[in-house]
């Protein structure tokens, strides 16, 4: 065999070997002295990669995840004008005692929740079609169903939203684990009450 047809012949098992090797060693960096297969990141460190975090934190961000303010904006209370928080804050403490007494009557269903709070002389809320706020500042609903097992569940229980300004609302909820009692501004589209997570 000449020598040409032999160079012929090992040129390309020569290419396909480099390329095999530089297709294992990539992403990996050695020191000029470190032996083959040896890392040049510190022990202990991992890359973002085998860790599945995101390499883009927000700031504020609950859980870490890239545009997580963004995608939950709808869910975020507004301000609350000073007078009006400490306006909130006094509706509060007239609510609190009341659903405290229920609670420890085992008394929760809306109905009986409604009945209490409208004797502080609260007028429940009332919306047209369009969702134009027509009077009344109180309502109470029963609890938000929820995904659990084979599909949803309502607990028992009610839900309290109390519009003290436009920019200002008391919300409570009743169950029979707890009850509890917050001040916050109205969220951009569901008023008092929170909405539930997109996804």
């Amino acid at each position: 065999m000449s020598t040409s047809t032999l160079a012929r012949r090992v040129r390309p098992a020569a290419v396909a070997l480099a390329a095999a090797a530089a297709l294992t060693s990539c992403g990996d960096l050695h020191a000029p002295d470190a032996t083959p297969g040896a890392s040049s990141r510190p022990s202990g460190s991992s890359s973002p990669s085998a860790s599945g975090a995101s390499p883009y934190v927000e700031p504020g961000a609950g859980d870490g995840a890239p545009h997580y303010n963004e995608n939950n904006a709808y869910r975020r209370a507004g301000e609350m004008a000073p007078a009006h928080a400490s306006d909130a804050e006094r509706e509060a403490a007239r609510i609190r005692p009341v659903l405290k007494r229920l609670w420890e009557q085992r008394k929760w269903d809306p109905e009986t929740v409604r009945t209490a709070l409208l004797r502080l002389g609260y007028e429940e809320e009332r919306v047209a079609q369009d969702g134009k706020r027509l009077g009344g500042t109180l309502t109470v609903t029963g609890l938000p169903a929820h995904g659990e097992g084979d599909g949803p569940v309502t607990p028992e229980g009610s839900r309290v939203a109390l519009r003290v300004h436009d920019d200002a609302c008391v919300t409570a909820f009743l169950q029979q684990s707890n009850f509890a009692v917050s001040t916050h501004g109205p969220c951009p589209e569901t008023g008092c009450f929170q909405p539930p997570y997109g996804h």
